[in-house]
């Protein structure tokens, strides 16, 4: 049994750093970007998200071109990470009460930067299996993020529960037979603080295989 976290919106306050640095950048172009464009990023790879930046600003570049800009995006993202990335309100908690009960737990995150954010906030220990962008050919809503999560910590899918913040890890996470806790979505949680380890414990206990 395994409880796998997204990362930017639901273990730390990273995701708004994304959308800064998707705005700067957009800015650089012309194009203002909003809180509206940005819900279409979330939990998405940064291919994708370039690929509808594109679209969205008229943006005709190269394919070397588009790694420019997403390296300028990366550039201004972690160094917001560096300045200012903190654990959201409840996930420490929640990390050692799951931990204490012998929960496995894992990272699934469309990030390329996690290692960097884990290690930033002091929580890296606490998982037994972390998959990031890096790792995957295909990235959410494909469900290769969370499956590779419960091969590497030798569970199987159907006995994970995932706690995502966006559309696309959540589809991700049903596509591979996975139970879902939405956080700060239609029908979820309003945020972390509201999971208890016991309600997902009780959770695991009606995973059927």
């Amino acid at each position: 049994m395994m409880v796998i976290f997204d990362l930017d919106g639901v273990l730390v306050d990273t995701a708004k750093f994304h959308y800064l640095a998707w705005k700067e950048v957009a800015r650089e172009f012309g194009y203002v970007f909003s809180e509206i464009d940005n819900e279409a990023f979330k939990g998405v790879s940064r291919i994708d998200c370039m690929d509808m930046l594109c679209e969205m600003a008229n943006l005709s570049l190269s394919k070397e071109g588009r790694e420019r800009v997403l390296g300028r995006k990366n550039d201004i993202y972690l160094r917001m990470v560096e300045e200012d990335v903190h654990l959201l309100d409840g996930v420490l908690e929640l990390l050692k009460d799951l931990k204490m009960a012998g929960v496995k737990m894992a990272v699934g995150s469309a990030s390329k930067n996690v290692m960097f954010v884990l290690e930033k906030t002091g929580i890296t220990d606490y998982f037994d299996a972390i998959v990031d962008g890096n790792m995957v050919t295909h990235a959410k809503p494909d469900p290769d993020v969370f499956v590779m999560a419960a091969n590497m910590a030798g569970v199987e899918c159907c006995e994970c529960i995932v706690i995502e913040d966006a559309e696309a890890g959540v589809m991700a996470a049903k596509s591979a037979g996975m139970m879902v806790v939405p956080v700060a979505l239609d029908g979820g949680f309003d945020s972390i603080t509201d999971i208890s380890a016991n309600y997902l414990m009780g959770l695991i206990g009606t995973c059927v295989c």
